[in-house]
């Protein structure tokens, strides 16, 4: 039997080791961190609060459930999955919009906003419907080698509805002329890590995968995810080995040879890192790796955030399960991030308070916050300017919920900037999301899953194909297992 290692067990890793063990391989998965999960981690404080570090949005949940599919289990196997009405609401300088559960219902929504945009909506989703069924079954699921594997019929024939070409904030515009109607549509592609304007209108599908099949979360908090998978993976016989951090990935004859672990050599026959792309080329010995520093300083990379972890000593009341404070302009903010590489002076955040429906993330009568603000990579995160932040984004959740003096109320307060995501995730320039999902960062336009100087190294994740997210990560860890059983 061949033996397998991964390094990473973030969404991209676990998924990679369920199917390479699935395959028949020995796999064993090095995670530096003392649990699973990377980016997804959750951590319990003193005081009673439950934290998903990362990830809080459960959208295109087909793909979730495909994945236990394919190992005969069902989510519902491992973790209540709820469906949150309303999805999530947005708030503008004058006004809230609340987007429901029920397609209907959104699509009255649009239509009292701007007349005709009802029908226009029904247009949209349904080409973005199609984008969806065929973009994450024959699109994203390709290995991106070559462009000829992208020359089927059935692509070919669907090439002008998939709308590569167009960029998405084009698209959105041919659709809706009001403004708040057009950040609405626009706002999912932002998890792609990079503006509307430079972003396919292929990835309308995310419109689907989110407004259409809904917005999710697991009870227990999103981390639930990363458990089932892990129990998926161990069922396979996949071996988990934690507070392993893999030092250094050992050539000899164009192949990797072994791993040094935590100081110890570990004998493989392949790798898949799905550790960040930028840090497993540092692994290795330069004339190995697959790209130099100048292409990485090259690439347009995801933004990096400022998160704040909050436990909160009451009830807020007037706020949802998920809230966008969008009162500024979105442009703005992301020439910040793509353009002047600076702290934003009118930003734009998110905040997630799953204690509005869980009740096991925050003792009774408290609250959960996840705050989360978009920003440049590289930049200076010390504690002042975090913290100068942190009273901006609490002042605008006052005068939406009306509480005074919120700063008075937090009992457990935690800040994760540039700084942590590259000290905890050896992320490119602290990076948060991967690299950006851009025109020219799309498909073959990526880097490459298959290291081209080593015959068995192999990479996964949101740097290379599909991209960012973990749906894509998922998909990206199913995509490497099926590279090595074919090498």
């Amino acid at each position: 039997m061949k033996k397998i290692a991964i390094i990473g067990s973030g969404f991209s890793g676990l998924s990679a080791a369920a199917y390479a063990a699935k395959d028949g391989f020995e796999v064993h998965v090095f995670e530096k961190h003392n649990q699973p999960g990377g980016r997804a981690r959750q951590y319990c404080t003193e005081e009673g609060f439950v934290f998903d570090m990362g990830p809080s949005w459960y959208w295109m949940p087909n793909v979730m459930e495909d994945f236990f599919m394919d190992f005969n289990f069902k989510a519902s196997d491992f973790f209540e999955l709820i469906s949150l009405n309303p999805q999530f609401e947005m708030i503008f300088s004058d006004e809230k919009i609340a987007v429901p559960e029920n397609y209907q219902e959104l699509k009255m929504l649009f239509e009292k906003t701007e007349k005709g945009a009802g029908n226009k909506l029904d247009k949209f989703m349904s080409a973005a419907k199609f984008k969806y069924e065929v973009g994450m079954k024959d699109f994203v699921t390709k290995p991106s080698h070559s462009w000829l594997e992208f020359v089927s019929p059935k692509i070919a024939k669907s090439a002008l509805k998939l709308d590569l070409l167009t960029n998405f904030r084009t698209y959105v515009a041919k659709y809706f002329k009001n403004e708040k109607l057009k950040t609405l549509m626009e706002f999912p592609v932002i998890f792609l890590g990079a503006s509307p304007k430079n972003i396919p209108a292929l990835y309308s599908l995310m419109n689907y995968g989110g407004y259409a099949l809904g917005t999710h979360y697991p009870m227990g908090g999103f981390y639930q995810l990363v458990l089932a998978m892990k129990k998926v993976a161990e069922n396979q016989g996949a071996v988990f080995h934690f507070d392993s951090n893999v030092e250094k990935i050992n050539v000899r004859n164009e192949k990797v040879h072994s791993l040094t672990v935590n100081g110890k050599e570990l004998q493989f026959d392949a790798v898949i890192a799905s550790s960040d792309y930028h840090h497993t080329e540092t692994l290795l010995e330069e004339e190995y790796r697959n790209y130099t520093e100048d292409y990485w300083r090259k690439r347009t990379f995801a933004p990096s955030c400022l998160i704040y972890y909050l436990g909160v000593n009451e009830i807020i009341p007037n706020l949802k399960h998920h809230t966008l404070f969008f009162e500024n302009d979105l442009d703005e903010h992301i020439d910040c991030i793509y353009g002047e590489k600076r702290w934003p002076e009118k930003p734009l955040f998110y905040v997630c308070c799953p204690s509005k429906t869980d009740d096991k993330v925050a003792p009774k009568g408290k609250e959960n916050l996840f705050l989360l603000m978009p920003l440049a990579i590289g930049i200076n995160d010390d504690e002042a300017i975090r913290e100068k932040y942190l009273l901006e984004m609490l002042q605008r959740i006052e005068s939406l919920t009306g509480v005074k003096n919120l700063i008075s109320k937090v009992i457990y307060k935690r800040s994760y900037c540039v700084r942590d995501f590259i000290s905890d995730y050896n992320a490119y320039g602290g990076n948060a999301y991967g690299l950006a999902n851009t025109l020219n960062q799309t498909a073959v336009l990526k880097p490459k899953l298959k290291n081209k100087k080593i015959k068995n190294l192999f990479y996964t994740g949101q740097l290379t194909v599909p991209g960012p997210g973990v749906p894509p990560s998922i998909i990206s860890g199913k995509i490497v297992a099926k590279e090595l059983l074919k090498n």
